[in-house]
């Protein structure tokens, strides 16, 4: 005679009581064991995954600093548990997985919101204010389910209503939408992060831009997405934007003409690649190296350190010299005066061999030094030189070669003269 072993699940445990009577029931320690089983699988499969993919990034979303510092470990646990629970709910009551369960889709929330912000926002002050806001709505939802309360407070805060033109809204709805646009945000700063860290670090020249353009072009459809399903879910009409697109066309053609033409020029920049991250140029009578390519501005480092705010614009209408467009070797000159008895052809050796002791010039195209002018004090001289790293400094080297010229004119006994004026007194 067959018998079936399968205890009936109990009655939803409503109050404080039936809480007391679940958790001192023997199949307690059942679960305890089988939540401690899925622990250590939890542990071992991130750990696996941590060896195999060989993530030592201390701002890994997944990974984070140790194994259970990141998003993977309380989601793989979620899942195990879950499955776990679909197993001990058919042949015994369960306790223990009812509030194992919140708990971890919250701790899963929260880690979630917490290392996207720390990714996409390291150093803004504001984001410790704002991973304090998450994990607190994230323990109260959670204790809400628990209790069984949850259900009650959402029928609740759908009775607070109000009218909005044609549309009624709702607490609840308000909620929901200000849940679903966080949730889009969050998930939008995760895939710009990702594209970012994964990508960008490995890319140079014109395909380190392009894949900017990229990143900043994903970053604003999941934007737009997010903010379309935001208003969805809060219940506003979106036939409503109708009018809002054409007021916001009727700004930008008359109050915002230069804030549009500053991010279409930043893209067409992007996309045209004639200006890239690490070129040498020349804008406004500003010479440095472009170390950021923003939708709005570009950021021109000099060498002594300043850094010059460029609108996009400002790239597109005028005139730029791009010294790094075709290669980095830029052409330099220095200047010498020599007294009018001087030997000219000796004078000419000694400069170019001056200027190609230097390690950092170019033998090729070869220092020359010509007889520039005839001056008010002497013979001119300009020594010219090519570099093809001017990114290490330009005047370091134009000093080292003056010096080099200065020595050699003293040691042949070359005069460079003092400035000479004839005063006529009556």
């Amino acid at each position: 005679m067959a018998t079936n072993l399968r205890v009936p699940a109990p009655k939803p445990i409503d109050d404080f009581e039936g809480w007391i009577a679940a958790f001192t029931q023997p199949t307690v320690l059942i679960e305890l064991a089988v939540l401690a089983l899925c622990v250590a699988l939890a542990w071992g499969v991130v750990a696996g995954l941590r060896r195999a993919v060989a993530s030592e990034d201390p701002r890994s979303i997944w990974f984070g600093r140790r194994k259970v510092d990141g998003v993977l470990f309380p989601l793989v646990l979620l899942c195990l548990g879950y499955a776990a629970l679909a197993v001990l709910d058919r042949y015994m009551g369960v306790a223990v997985f009812k509030v194992a369960i919140p708990v971890l889709v919250s701790l899963v929330v929260i880690r979630v919101g917490v290392k996207v912000l720390q990714a996409a926002f390291a150093q803004a002050g504001w984001v410790r204010l704002l991973e304090h806001t998450i994990s607190w709505i994230a323990w109260l939802a959670m204790v809400l389910w628990v209790s069984g309360l949850l259900p009650v407070v959402l029928n609740e805060l759908d009775l607070i209503t109000w009218k909005v033109g044609g549309t009624t809204l709702s607490v609840r709805n308000m909620i929901e939408g200000l849940l679903t646009a966080g949730a889009v945000l969050i998930f939008t700063l995760w895939i710009s992060s990702a594209i970012e860290t994964r990508l960008l670090k490995s890319a140079t020249g014109g395909e380190l831009s392009l894949r900017k353009a990229v990143s900043n072009a994903t970053r604003a459809l999941l934007m737009f997405v997010g903010l379309i399903l935001a208003l969805s879910a809060v219940g506003i009409d979106l036939t409503a934007l109708s009018v809002l697109g054409g007021a916001v066309g009727v700004g930008i053609g008359f109050g915002l003409q230069k804030l549009a033409a500053n991010y279409v020029s930043g893209f067409v920049i992007l996309a045209e690649r004639s200006m890239r991250i690490g070129d040498t140029v020349r804008v406004d009578n500003f010479e440095g190296v472009i170390t950021q390519i923003n939708a709005r501005y570009t950021v021109v480092r000099s060498q002594a350190g300043r850094e010059s705010i460029v609108p996009n614009e400002m790239l597109i209408t005028n005139r730029v010299e791009n010294l790094s467009l075709v290669d980095s070797k830029v052409n330099q000159t220095t200047v010498v005066t020599v007294g009018y008895d001087s030997d000219v052809e000796l004078v000419s050796r000694l400069l170019v061999e001056a200027a190609r002791a230097q390690s950092r010039v170019l033998v090729e195209p070869e220092p020359a030094a010509h007889l520039s002018a005839f001056g008010a004090d002497g013979l001119e001289f300009t020594v010219g030189y090519w570099v093809a790293d001017p990114e290490r400094g330009q005047l370091n080297l134009r000093s080292d070669i003056n010096r080099a010229i200065l020595t050699a004119l003293r040691a042949h006994g070359i005069d460079i003269p003092y400035p000479q004026r004839v005063v006529h007194q009556r």
